[in-house]
């Protein structure tokens, strides 16, 4: 119903903008055949009158152009924050209520002990979910526009760390996240930044597994001065026509996986404004559906060429 009522607005200026050329071209046709058949009589104020009114038609082209743009910029602007109020309202209301719910069951009535400690896990789930989702909405506040420091920053232990993080937090064997980075890898940025950038596409490879985790983790220079980190997963994969808007905010994929996993489409948003603060970029490569993902930033930094054994 949503798709309707913005692809009704879209079809509508870019008809006007189609007859408004047509009308144009057809003038010009008319005008220009009409010229030369009376060129004798046609004096300078006419060859004038001719000429504002093609530029004056040029004129409206152009602004009906630039509305149109306009207009589909403020209609998926209003999606994604649509798409955002409505994520939002999902992760904070569903916790919430879980809460109240056994908060008032422990209240209201003699629990035994097995019981209780079954709630109490769950209400502590429920909190670090809340917790989760407001970090990210800080998150991607504080990345935004943010120029990140300059300092030389171990990569190798950075990535161990992030990956030990993952493994713990979702319950992981050793062997779902592997990092194959050299321990002469470096980078110049900030390792604050650098870690939420990596938390987030890992808890991403995870949250999209769509069954066994497996998640690569491979660092590559392509310049004396620039590395590639790379993150493959076996996941769900990203459709061709949604690699370059899923960095996008408040961006989430079609897909089933997609839509049941919890979440508010702004982890890759934070990965990519962390990249440009680091005067790098952020890429997603994919098969398609069904056939993994791979997330590749470029960052300042740089790899020796010497042997170095797998993390």
């Amino acid at each position: 119903m949503r798709a309707a009522r913005v692809s009704i607005p879209i079809a509508l200026t870019a008809g006007i903008v189609a007859i408004t050329i047509a009308l144009t071209v057809g003038w010009q046709i008319l005008v220009a055949r009409e010229s030369l058949a009376f060129a004798d009589g046609l004096k300078a104020i006419h060859w004038v009158l001719i000429s504002l009114g093609s530029l004056f038609f040029a004129l409206i082209i152009a602004v009906l152009i630039l509305q149109a743009v306009w207009l589909v910029r403020e209609i998926r602007s209003n999606q994604r924050q649509q798409n955002f109020m409505d994520a939002v309202t999902h992760e904070l209301h569903t916790p919430l209520a879980s809460l109240q719910l056994y908060l008032d069951t422990l209240r209201g009535r003699a629990v035994p002990d097995e019981r209780r400690g079954e709630f109490l896990s769950i209400m502590a789930e429920d909190l670090e979910r809340l917790q989760r989702t407001i970090d990210q909405i800080l998150q991607a506040a504080r990345s935004d526009g943010r120029r990140a420091r300059r300092e030389p920053v171990e990569l190798w232990r950075l990535l161990a760390e992030c990956a030990d993080e993952a493994r713990e937090r979702h319950g992981l064997p050793p062997e779902a996240v592997r990092a194959d980075v050299p321990r002469s890898a470096r980078v110049k940025g900030d390792a604050e930044q650098l870690r939420v950038a990596f938390r987030n596409l890992l808890d991403n490879a995870v949250r999209y597994a769509a069954g066994e985790v497996h998640v690569e983790i491979h660092v590559r220079p392509v310049s004396a001065r620039r590395l590639e980190v790379e993150f493959a997963d076996r996941g769900v994969g990203i459709p061709a026509s949604a690699l370059d808007r899923v960095f996008q905010r408040f961006q989430r994929l079609p897909q089933e996986a997609v839509r049941a996993a919890h979440g508010l489409g702004l982890g890759l948003a934070i990965v990519r404004n962390v990249a440009r603060a680091h005067g790098g970029s952020v890429r997603a490569e994919s098969e398609g559906e069904g056939k993994g993902s791979r997330f590749v930033l470029t960052l300042p930094g740089h790899v020796d060429e010497s042997p170095h054994p797998p993390g």
